[in-house]
This record gives structure tokens, sequence and C-alpha cells, in this order.
């Protein structure tokens, strides 16, 4: 599937039955390539966060234009390759991190930080249910952590959730709770 317009949201569970988010996907980015290696059945379930565009590919259709066009071939590895990287900093961040370096990491690149230009406020609306999902943590510790953000100045809420770059402070923070808010 390729997104066209829109927020994607990729969730996996458990056999308890504990959902976790392992991607939030939007324009330009494809989902579902594991067809691509013979996976036999769905890992992961895809739902759309805002109104979205999608196209379906067939995968006789992907593989021709894989090998008959390296422009295409080239963007979809790049884009294969960043997924790939994206997971495996996910996974440190998960092993070595605390929950509130976490959060903020996800706030930061849900943000866009790092990209082109500054970083831009969310303007999908994200509950701290799914910031929960996504950091492995519960609603609770988010709200705390949140809250937190907000009396420091590094986040604002005015009917959209807004990431100051001040952020990142938490992120290279490398003692945590030691945080003080600007004076």
């Amino acid at each position: 599937m390729y997104i066209r317009k829109g927020k994607v949201k990729i969730t996996v569970v458990s056999k308890l039955g504990k959902e976790a988010v392992v991607a939030i996907l939007g324009p330009d980015e494809f989902f579902g390539e594991g067809c691509l290696i013979g996976q036999p059945r769905r890992l992961a379930t895809a739902t759309a966060m805002t109104e979205c565009v999608t196209m379906r590919v067939e995968k006789a259709e992907i593989l021709r234009v894989l090998q008959d066009e390296p422009a295409f071939s080239q963007m979809f590895i790049s884009h294969i390759l960043a997924r790939s990287a994206r997971v495996e900093e996910d996974l440190v961040d998960q092993l070595f991190n605390s929950t509130e370096k976490r959060l903020a990491r996800v706030l930061l690149l849900l943000a866009n930080f790092g990209k082109e230009g500054r970083p831009e406020p969310i303007a999908t609306k994200i509950s701290q249910e799914t910031l929960a999902e996504m950091v492995g943590t519960t609603r609770s510790r988010v709200s705390h952590f949140m809250n937190k953000f907000r009396h420091l100045g590094f986040i604002d809420y005015n009917g959209r959730l807004e990431i100051h770059s001040s952020l990142l402070s938490v992120v290279l923070n490398e003692q945590p709770g030691t945080l003080e808010p600007p004076l």
C-alpha cells in the first residue's frame, strides 16, 4: 500500500492482547511490503488516523516496477532502509532509555524535528493512549510527563500539540528527572 494523503497508524497486538504502535506513517510512505519477501500473514494492522488516500499496488506490479524503473527502485530501497534504521533506533530507545526520554523522542519525531525547516505543530490529534502505546508505558505516565513538559515550556496545547525544539534537551540530558524550568 502507498499513502498519498493522510496519516496511518501501524499497530501489533501480543498474544495477551496488549497493543503497541510501531509506526505512524504519512504521505509518500509504504506499508505492507512484507508480502514481497513471502511473509505468509500480516504481522501488523494499519489504521487511518486522518482522512487518507491510499493506493493498493499489486505484488506483481511492484516487482515489475522495481526491476524496470531504477529511479523508483532506488527510492523504494531508500524507504525500506530508512524504515529499518528507524525500527532499530526504536528498539535501542526501548532497551536503554527512560520513559521520559522515549516520550520526548516520539514527540520530536511526530513534529518532524530534524527534518527540513523547524518543528511543526502536530496537526493530527494524537491521544495520550496512542502515545503510551508508542512509548511502551501507561497513559498515566504519559500524562505525568506531558504535564511536566508543558510546565517546563517544552510543549504547548492550544487546540493542537506544539513541540518546541527545547524538548531536545530531555533527549540529550543523561540524568533523568533533573530538568529545571527555564528562567
